[in-house]
């Protein structure tokens, strides 16, 4: 797979690589039909890696999944783990273009990546992503459970079942069914871990994103209850809970006006880049957290949070 994209020379997204972050006076309205959206369509690109930073090794010889890797902080978590020496499943919903975009990097950066396609939100699709994973790396050291959907609504009575059982089989079943068919294997890791992402709306709500805040209020005690039920076998379980961040879901989630003023009522004043939501979760899978298990880290632009 790496040898593949790397013979096709698909060209990276150059601004992605350049700045600390993309100005929020500088982002005009826009919006996307589709979600999860698409990282080419998006206006400034998303930064996806932390300027100048030089990897240390601390990821070195280990093998992470991460679901929803594509883009957004998956695409940056990738990044960032393959900086530091880890290899990288990349499990993505349907974005073909970024997916490559996003395992082309990862092999620039020297390591070794490949693509699963399916829909996380099936169980039969996850064991069969943990499967690939140890068909290509033979291990599993490192589950970053990623992926997630969100639909504004302006009243409950808009909620329908349907758009119910979907988030929470995206946000929620998925990282039950990821986890369950990893276990086994992150069991033979001697730096296994698990981390998840939850939002920083599982602690202060959300009027507007009812069913995903209770997804994520939902990720912060499987986190919590999990740790606990896996920390006889050495395998941590901890979360991250990021703000405002700028990435596809935004504009294939928000009208083009919300989208322009997206994170400016942030204390810093901006949405975060994915970059800095993903030095978060190199932390929690490296030995640099060896004595923590059920937390949660909050890169949120300032935002104090409770609980």
């Amino acid at each position: 797979m790496v040898r593949d994209l790397q013979k096709q020379g698909i060209m990276a997204n150059k601004s992605s690589q350049k700045g600390v972050s993309s100005d929020t006076d500088q982002r005009p309205p826009q919006h996307q039909e589709r979600q999860p959206g698409r990282e080419g369509e998006m206006r400034p690109a998303p930064v996806h890696e932390q300027p100048g930073a030089r990897g240390s090794g601390r990821l070195a010889g280990l093998v992470a999944i991460i679901t929803g890797g594509d883009s957004g902080i998956g695409r940056a978590t990738a990044f960032a783990f393959a900086r530091e020496g880890a290899d990288v499943m990349i499990v993505y919903l349907e974005e073909e273009a970024d997916a490559r975009e996003t395992a082309r990097r990862v092999a620039e950066l020297g390591q070794r990546a490949e693509l699963f396609r399916g829909d996380v939100g099936e169980e039969a699709v996850c064991r069969k992503a943990v499967e690939a994973t140890i068909d290509r790396f033979d291990r599993i050291d490192i589950l970053v459970n990623n992926a997630a959907e969100q639909h504004p609504r302006e009243s409950l009575l808009d909620i329908t079942e349907a758009q119910l059982v979907a988030t929470f089989r995206t946000n929620l079943f998925a990282m039950f069914f990821m986890a369950k068919a990893a276990l086994p294997h992150l069991k033979r890791s001697p730096q296994a871990s698990i981390i998840n992402t939850t939002s920083v709306t599982a602690y202060r709500g959300s009027p507007g994103l009812l069913d995903y805040s209770a997804t994520k209020g939902a990720v912060v005690a499987f986190t919590r209850s999990l740790s606990q039920n896996l920390a006889e076998d050495k395998i941590r379980v901890n979360a991250v809970a990021p703000g405002p961040i700028w990435t596809p879901l935004i504009p294939a989630t928000f009208p083009a006006g919300e989208v322009a003023k997206f994170g400016a009522d942030t204390p810093l004043g901006r949405a975060g880049e994915p970059w800095e939501c993903a030095e978060s979760f190199v932390f929690l899978a490296s030995a640099d957290s060896s004595y923590m298990t059920g937390q949660t880290l909050h890169p949120n632009g300032g935002e104090i949070i409770n609980g």
